[in-house]
């Protein structure tokens, strides 16, 4: 990840609780298996998932 660097203290502040934030909300996905979903290479996929190994799809309904 680029390092970001402000001359405002504020700024700052704000991106290191952002990032205490994102590590908080991973281990919770982690302890209740819910969807954590983020942009990859420009796609958005269920970080959880892939962890797991078994990617979720969604089910498309088909009227028979």
């Amino acid at each position: 990840m680029k390092e970001i660097r402000s001359i405002d203290p504020e700024v700052a502040g704000a991106l290191a609780a952002l990032r205490r934030a994102a590590r908080r909300a991973k281990r919770l996905v982690v302890e209740t298996g819910a969807p954590f979903i983020v942009m990859r290479r420009g796609k958005i996929v269920d970080a959880n998932a892939l962890r797991s190994g078994s990617p979720r799809r969604r089910r498309n309904k088909k009227s028979t």
